[in-house]
């Protein structure tokens, strides 16, 4: 009773907003629904039948999984450098680790904002680059493969500072005695840290890979701002088709049911995370 007391309170807070919203979502994925948003009447399997069969909803799951791709690989490489980098003893070295962690206090609107102003086609930096350097401007928001490589640089510069502080810190508790002892022997730094600081960190390392990559798949806030699922649905991510949905075109049964899609392929891939590269964890 006692730890039911204690335990009461967030239980009631995860229910309310956790666990009814989502038995209700599965629970609509088999109606059509009202302009309300409730079920009207029982379609069974329909929504993900004609879900799976609609060429604009496969087009978006191949966009999500190219981005969800693209932005976790290079966040985790480009962090893992950036860390390695800031760990040696240099002169100067702590402004860059402070530079390298301040993405984390930039908000997704200031984010957006800031990258397209980069992309502008008038007077981005980018164009007058291209421009000085007498190369051609490319039109970053209106092509569809540049929109999307617009939209996963923006991502990575948002994601670096958390990715690369966690890891910091984890080579922070690497002893340096270990390092030490490779230089007497000879090794390269590219050996150190393939068979030093890859291993001692792989914990640190596997968790940032788990949490990058649900991250990429709930993107939503740059979408909105940047792209709105354009140029040609080419970013049309899935969280942003489910809001487009669900309060834009009041279809909250499909909605519903691709939440619950959406659900699921996040559950395979971090399993697959969990089968494929924990093994290859030190703890």
């Amino acid at each position: 009773m006692a730890a039911l007391l204690f335990l009461g309170p967030s239980l009631l807070v995860l229910g309310i907003f956790v666990f009814y919203p989502m038995l209700k979502t599965l629970y609509l994925s088999f109606f059509l629904t009202n302009d309300a948003g409730e079920g009207t009447v029982f379609i069974g399997l329909t929504n993900y039948i004609s879900l799976l069969k609609n060429p604009s909803y496969i087009a978006s799951l191949v966009a999500t999984l190219t981005y969800v791709i693209l932005v976790s690989a290079i966040t985790v490489v480009l962090g893992l450098v950036l860390a390695v980098a800031a760990n040696q003893h240099l002169k100067g070295i702590k402004i860059f680790r402070t530079l390298f962690s301040s993405t984390m206090g930039v908000s997704v609107s200031v984010a957006a904002i800031f990258w397209l102003f980069v992309f502008n086609p008038s007077v981005g930096i980018l164009t007058q680059l291209s421009n000085a350097l007498h190369l051609p401007v490319l039109n970053w928001m209106t092509d569809p493969k540049l929109a999307m490589a617009a939209i996963v640089i923006t991502t990575v510069w948002m994601h670096l500072g958390f990715t690369f502080l966690i890891l910091f810190g984890s080579l922070q508790q690497v002893p340096s005695s270990l390092y030490e002892a490779a230089e007497i022997a000879g090794t390269s730094k590219w050996y150190q840290v393939l068979h030093i600081t890859v291993p001692m960190i792989s914990p640190t390392l596997f968790f940032v890979m788990i949490v990058t990559l649900i991250d990429a798949f709930k993107s939503f806030g740059l979408i909105d701002l940047m792209t709105a699922g354009g140029p040609n649905n080419a970013t049309n991510l899935l969280v942003y088709r489910i809001y487009q949905d669900a309060f834009l075109n009041g279809n909250y049964g499909q909605a519903s049911t691709e939440s619950i899609i959406l659900t699921v392929i996040i559950a395979v891939m971090t399993l697959l995370q969990f089968k494929l590269l924990e093994k290859r964890v030190n703890y």
